[in-house]
């Protein structure tokens, strides 16, 4: 689409992973050399051969294995491991002497490429894991193993696990960069929207609305219908939030409230902003406050806040007045996401939510603390007469199904 910005995507790891493909051609090449070098040393050779012809194959067919993350799967670093061990154990059997003297195992520095791959594929305790089942075969072809010997398995633990470190750092600096962009791309889209929007649609709802006023009639109400259109388009435009559709009847305006929506997440999707659930109740008489960032959620837990915080706003239209206010703030904290509903209206009585309860009259009790309550979470009603009421919700990032405590 014309005047949309394109984010180009950079792997911080592919380069790594080119790196480990040419490391174990060129250790596959080493190995064979001082084979042939030292192929005299060897009691029974064609042990030590055998192997390495398995182990040369075994590479060259599997380098496609190693070219990216996606196809380096958890079966295939299995059976390379299982190949280095292998022939770290064989060594003894073709050399007898092999674990007394010196010199290296028949895959030599082939091992590292094993440890390698897993440590670019899950990290520091990938590597931790297979680095640790070679030096325990390392010391056990030993028999008893030198101060060298110790040496070696410390290096290669310790390598493997700082690059394995380095790895998640890397890809946790790739998502960073990667939203950052994305961020900046929206931004100056919805810039150029703004200006677009504010120079054209924005100034005829306004127009309208002043107009209707004016007239008075039925003119009056499709100059408040356009004041509320206005208001939802300006949220758009400022926040870059899509409304999600809703057709409700405003009890206090006594007029139809339309507004446009994408398609409904599913439960199974991986995570849903939940500003964009919120947005669409801001309006004339609502205004709605969010981080400026994504609020990301489950699908289904972002669902039921934002059907609680509906609620909300439903006993805000039905008991606050038909002049009252409304705020709904959105706070994104490390462990939990906290939606503030406040209003000027009259306050409740005290007593009146119990003596509610009592009559059958369960908003607050199911269609607010009940969600919540199925999500882990809490809410609390704090209202004083003549001041407004404020309830606030509180959901965990991390859903803890029904342990979430009421008050």
């Amino acid at each position: 689409m014309a005047g949309h910005e394109r984010v180009v995507r950079m792997s911080v790891e592919q380069p790594l992973w080119r790196a480990l493909t040419g490391y174990r051609v060129l250790t596959t090449v080493y190995a064979l050399t001082l084979a042939v070098i030292g192929r005299t040393e060897f009691e029974r050779p064609a042990v030590a051969f055998g192997f390495l012809a398995v182990m040369a194959v075994w590479t060259l067919l599997t380098l496609p294995r190693v070219a990216n993350a996606a196809s380096c799967t958890r079966p295939f670093l299995g059976a390379d491991l299982v190949v280095a061990l292998t022939g770290i154990l064989l060594t003894p059997v073709a050399d007898l002497d092999a674990q007394h003297l010196d010199g290296s195992t028949l895959p030599s520095i082939w091992t590292a490429g094993a440890v390698l791959a897993f440590a670019l594929k899950g990290g520091w305790r990938w590597a931790a894991f297979a680095s640790t089942l070679v030096a325990v075969a390392n010391i056990v072809e030993r028999g008893e193993p030198s101060r060298d010997t110790f040496h070696n398995v410390l290096l290669v633990w310790v390598a493997s696990i700082a690059i394995g470190y380095v790895v998640e750092v890397a890809r946790a600096s790739e998502r960073t960069l990667a939203r950052a962009l994305e961020i900046e791309a929206a931004t100056r889209e919805r810039e150029r929207l703004a200006r677009d929007i504010h120079d054209s649609v924005l100034q005829v709802l306004a127009m309208v609305q002043r107009r209707g006023n004016a007239l008075g009639g039925e003119a009056a109400e499709l100059g408040r219908m356009a004041g509320e259109q206005e208001i939802a388009l300006r949220t758009l435009v400022s926040s870059g939030l899509l409304p999600t559709t809703r057709v409700s009847e405003d009890a206090s305006l006594g007029a139809v409230v339309r507004t446009t929506a994408p398609e409904e997440p599913s439960d199974d999707a991986p995570g849903i902003d939940l500003r964009t659930l919120l947005a669409p109740h801001a309006g004339s008489r609502v205004s709605f406050a969010e981080p400026g960032a994504p609020v990301l959620m489950p699908s289904a837990a972002a669902r039921e806040l934002a059907a609680a915080t509906g609620a909300a706003l439903d006993n805000v239209r039905a008991h606050a007045g038909d002049g009252a206010q409304a705020w709904i703030l959105v706070e994104d904290e490390p462990g939990e996401v906290v939606v503030t509903v406040r209003d000027d209206g009259p306050g409740i009585p005290e007593g009146r939510l119990a003596q509610a309860e009592g009559e059958g009259r369960l908003g607050v009790a199911l269609s607010i603390r009940g969600r919540l309550r199925d999500l882990g979470g809490t809410a609390e009603v704090i209202s004083v007469p003549g001041q407004g009421t404020e309830v606030e919700l509180k959901v965990p990032k991390v859903p803890r199904g029904k342990a979430g405590s009421i008050r």
